[in-house]
């Protein structure tokens, strides 16, 4: 599966990035999604941090999120959905592939913006989906954007199953 930068996704889709790390921005704590070792889902909250054209993961050292994607790198994010079941703001997930970080000059640059406790793990990550979902009125609005293809935007009214492609 193709991935990209977080970067490459903000040049490929400005707006739509914009609008899903505002999304991000709304709450600090988020929830990642990652494999453990039997292929079962682990999931755990974590700050995500939009720094340096990256998407960054940052974790305690030896947690088991970050042992997770040391042995397999994809993860989901989920943004913090809030405190009401309104879907205002709508529901936002990045999914992809985690790499931990390890040049010096980044880890460096990291802790003297970010000032986080130390030791940590810190991973980059590479996308392969981000998805927003929410409701215009009683129609479910669905975007998705994958690597190399253009941003979809599909509609489904309360009363049918069928998706129906923005025109």
């Amino acid at each position: 599966m193709t991935s990209t930068s977080w970067a490459a996704f903000q040049s490929a889709e400005p707006d739509f990035a914009e609008t899903v790390q505002a999304r991000f921005g709304l709450y600090k704590h988020h929830v990642l999604a990652t494999l453990r070792k039997d292929g079962s889902p682990r999931v755990t909250g974590l700050e995500v941090d939009f720094r340096f054209g990256e998407l960054l993961l940052g974790m305690m050292p030896n947690s088991r999120k970050a042992l997770d994607l040391r042995r397999d790198p994809r993860f989901a994010v989920q943004a913090n959905p809030g405190p009401d079941d309104t879907m205002a703001d709508a529901d936002v997930r990045i999914s992809g592939r985690a790499v931990e970080e390890t040049d010096p000059d980044v880890l460096a640059r990291f802790v003297e913006e970010v000032k986080p406790p130390e030791p940590f793990h810190l991973f980059r990550t590479e996308l392969t989906e981000v998805v927003r979902t929410g409701l215009k009125g009683e129609e479910l609005i669905i975007q998705t954007w994958r690597p190399g293809a253009p941003l979809r935007t599909l509609h489904r009214g309360n009363d049918d199953s069928t998706l129906r492609e923005a025109t």
